[in-house]
């Protein structure tokens, strides 16, 4: 699989880190996890093959998870990119997020569903397995974030895993769903003295890693408080393993 950073920072606006969302990339097909405000426009400056977009995953239902969804169908809607396109594009995510989508869509007759191409929306429980992708099997977990928050653990036929907390506070429970990862793409909102209980800080982050040995760590939705400060080392201090401080354009393969 494939990995892009398409937004490494968050709500706040920065000058180098757009919000949240993640291009996951198999031979065949291709994924978005979380699609902020931001991501349509930075599928393109990737060169992304978005108009062949065959899934997408809404971890929760904050702006800067899922602003950038209507946007995005309102543009696929007339595209010229993707007239000829003929399979589905899937939508996956927590429980109410039709219900969102479908109010958007109604403001203003914006006709979101009326696509091309087959648009179908699936909400998904914690606990639940489903197939995200062709060949990739999914397993959806509660996460403390908001009452609807929920982390993926994507496997693909290679055995080759990936878990995404999305926004997450600390919990012990979160081991269970983040061992034996290759790449866990976990959020680390603050260097220290978090000032809330519903984000992690690197002590936690680190320590869950130390718990889940995942093969490397990549710490994502950055806040400002992380500018020039040595994400990486500091996170040495507290765990051996490779820990990598996500950047918009980071490219992995695993």
């Amino acid at each position: 699989m494939k990995l892009v950073v398409l937004g490494s920072g968050t709500s706040l606006p920065h000058p180098a880190r757009t919000a949240s969302g993640y291009w996951l990339a198999t031979e065949t097909h291709q994924a978005l996890l979380d699609i902020s405000a931001d991501v349509p426009h930075r599928l393109a400056q990737e060169q992304l093959d978005w108009p062949n977009l065959d899934a997408v995953w809404l971890s929760h239902f904050h702006l800067d998870h899922i602003g950038g969804l209507a946007p995005f169908l309102f543009g696929t809607r007339s595209a010229p990119q993707t007239r000829e396109r003929e399979r589905a594009l899937r939508i996956f995510g927590p429980a109410g997020f039709p219900k969102i989508l479908q109010a958007i869509d109604e403001a203003n007759n914006y006709r979101l569903f009326q696509q091309s191409f087959p648009l179908e929306t699936r909400e998904v429980a914690a606990g639940e397995e489903f197939e995200f992708l062709p060949g990739v099997m999914a397993h959806a977990f509660a996460t403390p974030h908001t009452k609807e928050s929920l982390g993926i653990r994507l496997k693909d036929k290679n055995g080759s895993t990936l878990v995404y907390t999305g926004d997450t506070g600390y919990s012990a429970t979160l081991a269970e769903f983040l061992t034996g990862a290759n790449v866990l793409l976990m959020e680390c909102s603050f260097f220290r003295n978090k000032p809330v209980t519903t984000h992690l800080e690197l002590s936690e982050a680190m320590e869950l890693a130390r718990t889940c040995k995942p093969g490397k760590v990549v710490l994502t939705h950055l806040y400002f408080e992380w500018d020039g400060v040595d994400l990486a080392g500091e996170a040495r201090k507290l765990w051996p393993g490779e820990t990598i401080a996500a950047i918009d354009g980071l490219r992995l393969e695993f």
